[in-house]
């Protein structure tokens, strides 16, 4: 029987090898302006082959360069709402919590990367997006189902989605050895955000990058508090100033970015602290709360890859975190909480490619076929430990191993890819309580993705897609141990995607129109096994978690964006997106009122619509946001109904050299309209407000 089993895994591994399609390699090369270097770069590129960069199977998402400077932002959370089927959950402010969720399928199955290595967080599975600057950030790409490339670290293939962020690497012009890049952020609510970077050209194959930002703001906002009874009448209608609101932060990174002979490396530190006030939902007449919360996060991480060998690919990361969470709630009237939570990690990942067939092939019978093949298997490891001061806290600790096989194959029209995610996950827990006497058992899970895409036209950029991904995320440690609330019989939550969609570009040499891009795309997902926090008892003061949920996502996604040139070198970009999603709860058939019904805070609407001009130097941008009806409760009725909102903003900036300095000043207006708005009930959301930015670069 062994024996058959076996044979059978290596059957099946085999099959599918053949479900993949072949990716370009990358050419190993600093990412510098500077030529005076060639020579030694012609030489790196003789030991480097490399294949044709082919279109991905997947389509991105992308921000970057000057549209994702232009956009109106503070932070990434703010950048990702002009994703398509992206919903912000934002708690308002400039320090208000922000969290992102695509296509309904919720914040934990959203995988977010720093510089190619995944941000944990073991003990709620959420990562706080509102925390990261755009000044430092150079790229976000958004991905469905996952990364459409092979090499990878297993964690790449575990979320149902995936969000990366790309950190700015030094770039140097010839004849210059460092650049110094200083920012002054001021606007309303108080806002007070300098910043500096720093880049140094150590030797040719190393460079130093060096960036800080402080961030302050007391948050304070006049908005509009109106309610309308179920009659039509108006129960009041007052404006009040939102309290609790500040934030101080600071931000400091490092890395040395090295390169080699057919391989780069980089190392970086990150360390992140925080104070910010807690503002809270206006109910009950109250208008102001006390709560605080303190952050401290610290990581530093390194990716080492080399491409030198012929056919064969490497790429080894390493990261250890130390995240301090504390959290005040000094009001005793409710329950007076202070509790601080330690969290660390470990990681440690090690991936392989080899060329089968095509260009660079290893196994020389197969490189005249005309088909390109290529293999990776990857394995990861990783351990977390959660200290918290709470009464019969567990301190939980736990030892992930996953293990990735994945194929991928071009044939003439052809691209597929395929893999095949093993995890496994070990529990334990040093101080056992009665109510909690053991860990966790979780059994292992294996979990497949299969993607194709077609091109019936090999001279023109038209594609035909599919994908089908079946995944799961781990209950997290809040959901397993948290006192007197956690449930250690949780299962994991699994979700199974289905997509198909298409996607024409089209380049013009000549005319008004320079680049024409179409997406659409329309998917099926399932979320089983869903874990919801439900009373326990007849009270309404103590919960538990318990898997329940079932929910159905129907939805499609259409990108477009449009390029002009006109005369005098005046550019100008249009893009938007539109989602359309049916969420459903079938969660319980016995609850008539939430059975079927559109899950909280999903819009079966939405859109956004960004407009860029570039004239020598000066960028002019407009981008509008809106966002439909929706409920705040599975059960659809007037009372958990939300209107819909929109928002207008722009910001002109301009550029302009100061002898070997250049200087850039912008000015942004947001939500010009002045629409009074709530993302999340009761938590209401700016007026207008504006932001001037100074940035000096020598």
């Amino acid at each position: 029987m062994r024996h058959r089993g076996n044979t059978l895994f290596y059957t099946l591994l085999f099959v599918c090898a053949y479900a993949g399609h072949a990716y370009a390699h990358d050419v190993v090369t600093p990412e510098v302006a500077d030529t005076s270097d060639i020579r030694q770069r012609e030489m790196e590129e003789v030991t480097v082959t490399a294949r044709h960069r082919e279109a991905p199977v997947l389509p991105v998402q992308k921000l970057g360069g000057e549209r994702l400077e232009g956009l109106s932002t503070q932070s990434v959370a703010d950048a990702a709402r002009y994703f398509s089927g992206v919903q912000i959950k934002d708690f308002g402010g400039v320090g208000g919590l922000k969290t992102v969720d695509v296509r309904s399928l919720g914040s934990n199955h959203l995988g977010v990367f720093y510089d190619g290595i995944e941000i944990g967080n073991a003990q709620n599975g959420t990562v706080d997006m509102g925390k990261f600057s755009l000044d430092n950030i150079e790229e976000i790409s958004l991905y469905n189902g996952q990364k459409s490339e092979i090499f990878q670290s297993a964690q790449d293939f575990g979320s149902a989605g995936t969000l990366y962020m790309k950190t700015r690497r030094p770039r140097f012009e010839k004849g210059k050895n460092y650049n110094v890049q200083l920012c002054m952020k001021a606007g309303t609510f108080g806002l007070a955000n300098p910043s500096i970077l720093y880049e140094q050209k150590l030797s040719d194959n190393v460079h130093l990058s060096a960036s800080a930002e402080f961030t302050y703001a007391h948050g304070r906002y006049h908005f509009r508090n109106r309610k309308v009874t179920a009659d039509g009448t108006t129960a009041w209608d007052t404006v009040a100033v939102r309290q609790n609101g500040d934030i101080r932060a600071w931000r400091a990174e490092a890395g040395f970015f090295g390169y080699l002979p057919g391989g780069k490396w980089h190392v970086k530190g990150y360390f992140y602290d925080s104070e910010r006030g807690i503002p809270g939902a206006i109910v009950n007449n109250v208008w102001k709360n006390s709560q605080r919360q303190w952050d401290r996060n610290a990581f530093v991480q390194g990716n080492f890859t080399y491409t030198a060998v012929r056919g064969y690919d490497m790429q080894m990361n390493a990261k250890y975190s130390n995240d301090r969470m504390r959290y005040l709630n000094p009001d005793t009237t409710l329950m007076y909480i202070d509790n601080t939570f330690l969290q660390q990690e470990i990681y440690l990942s090690f991936s392989n490619r080899v060329a089968l067939s095509g260009d660079n092939a290893m196994i020389s019978s197969l490189r005249t076929a005309p088909v390109c093949w290529d293999l990776s298997v990857s394995a990861d490891w990783k351990w977390n430990y959660l200290k918290g001061d709470m009464a019969n806290f567990v301190y939980p600790e736990r030892n992930t191993v996953l293990a990735a096989a994945a194929t991928q194959v071009y044939w003439k029209y052809l691209k597929m890819q395929a893999s095949v995610l093993g995890t496994f996950v070990f529990d334990k827990i040093h101080q056992p309580t009665l109510t909690m006497p053991t860990a966790s058992k979780q059994k292992p899970q294996v979990t497949p993705a299969v993607f194709l895409s077609y091109q019936p036209y090999l001279k023109e950029e038209l594609y035909l897609r599919a994908f089908y991904k079946h995944i799961f995320r781990m209950p997290t440690f809040n959901d397993l141990y948290y006192t007197d609330i956690g449930n250690i019989a949780l299962q994991p939550e699994y979700t199974t995607q289905y997509d198909g969609g298409i996607q024409y570009d089209k380049q013009f040499a000549q005319g008004a129109v320079s680049s024409l891009s179409l997406r659409a795309d329309g998917y099926f997902n399932q979320v089983k096994n869903k874990i919801l926090a439900v009373p326990k008892g007849n009270s309404q003061y103590r919960w538990q978690m318990m898997n329940l949920g079932y929910v159905e996502i129907r939805g499609c996604d259409v990108n477009a964006s449009l390029t002009f040139r006109t005369p005098h070198k005046v550019y100008i970009t249009i893009a938007g997106t539109y989602t359309y999603q049916k969420a459903q709860d079938f969660s319980d058939p016995k609850e008539p009122l939430t059975y079927g019904g559109q899950i909280a805070y999903v819009p079966w609407h939405s859109c956004t619509a960004t407009a860029h001009l570039n004239w020598r130097g000066l960028h002019v941008n407009y981008a509008f946001v809106y966002v439909g009806e929706r409920y705040d409760n599975s059960a659809n009725i007037p009372a958990n109904y939300e209107q819909p909102w929109y928002t207008h903003d722009m910001s002109v900036s301009y550029e302009m050299p100061v002898g070997k300095t250049r200087m850039q000043f912008a000015v942004e207006i947001n939500n010009m309209l002045n629409q009074q708005y709530e993302v999340i009930r009761n938590y209401p959301m700016p007026g207008i407000n504006g932001k001037g930015i100074v940035k000096v670069i020598l």
